[in-house]
């Protein structure tokens, strides 16, 4: 019976992870005959989710959209994944997404197994966040994060090998204080043993991380909070960019939907002044579109040639459209 339950499992996993499935792979994946590979689709059906079948030699097996949402199976990096994004919709997401977002989160952690809530509510509670989003643009494994945020919580010494901008790299021993989620990258927040100063460093450049199994007595940070430490760094980085603009809306309509991100200042007219320092001119483009009201940019050039771009670039499809 076990088998069985555990095969049923990973069908439902399988189908949840593939638009369509010929009967033979299916059959393969799981080990089994196509008779029993009929049995295992009729289980599942009879659970509650709704199985497509075509028929046929060359027939297979399609999970389709049902009338009531049924439990998902999750891996553990998916389960991760999920805990982040959640925890950054419950981090001030707005147009009413933090409410529900902070619910789905205490419903995913409730049923995580032991091992892996451990995980998750090291990186809760590890993690500061200045973004929007806290979905990384490069590619960062959802165990790197876990494991980072489980040192930062133990007050673990940590060794890395880390790429710099111009692609040197340097081996690190550092005290973790506190991950970040800033635009849309990750960084840790660490006392450098070597430069003897605290230092951001980019998660998807750091490598080959080793905890040297001692402790260590935090250190006081110089900042109110690991975010803003990470913004301030980010803005004395000669590679980000000053973005000013002018929006014709109230300062407290822009600040209810972008505070937290930029420095607001109220003009006549209920116009309101804006400003912020980022890495990447994609975020301000998205910002500036959330206020849902006219601006216009005052700088930096680059901000104005990306915005001209991504119009044609959005023209274009709706002209194809039309």
């Amino acid at each position: 019976m076990a088998d069985t339950s555990a095969r049923t499992l990973r069908l439902l996993s399988l189908l949840q992870t593939h638009r369509y499935w010929p009967g033979t792979e299916l059959a393969e994946r799981l080990s089994v005959s196509a008779r029993t590979l009929r049995r295992d689709i009729d289980r599942l059906r009879e659970l509650g989710y709704p199985v497509d079948a075509r028929p046929g030699v060359d027939g297979g097996y399609q999970l389709a959209a049902g009338a009531a949402l049924p439990p998902l199976v999750l891996d553990d990096d998916e389960a991760v994944a999920i805990t982040v994004c959640l925890q950054a919709g419950s981090q001030g997401a707005g147009d009413g997404l933090a409410e529900p977002s902070i619910r789905a989160l205490g419903k995913l952690v409730t049923v995580l197994p032991t091992r892996l809530r451990r995980r998750v509510d090291a990186l809760r509670a590890m993690t500061e966040s200045t973004a929007w989003t806290a979905v990384p643009v490069s590619d960062v494994d959802p165990a790197v994060l876990t494991d980072l945020a489980l040192t930062c919580r133990r007050e673990e010494r940590l060794t890395f090998t880390y790429t710099a901008a111009d692609d040197r790299t340097s081996i690190r021993e550092v005290e973790p204080h506190r991950l970040v989620s800033q635009g849309r990258r990750w960084y840790l927040v660490a006392y450098d043993l070597t430069r003897h100063d605290w230092r951001t460093f980019r998660v998807d450049r750091l490598t080959a991380s080793t905890t040297t199994g001692t402790r260590f007595r935090p250190r006081t940070l110089p900042a109110p909070d690991a975010a803003t430490f990470v913004r301030n760094a980010i803005g004395a980085r000669r590679s980000g960019y000053t973005v000013t603009a002018e929006i014709a809306a109230p300062a407290t309509d822009v600040h209810a939907r972008i505070g937290r991100w930029c420095t607001i200042t109220a003009l006549p007219d209920n116009r309101t002044h804006i400003e912020m320092t980022v890495d990447n001119l994609d975020w301000p483009i998205l910002l500036l579109g959330r206020v849902e009201a006219d601006f216009r940019v005052i700088g930096p050039p680059e901000l104005i040639a990306q915005l001209r771009e991504w119009g044609s670039r959005f023209m274009r499809t709706t002209a194809l459209r039309g």
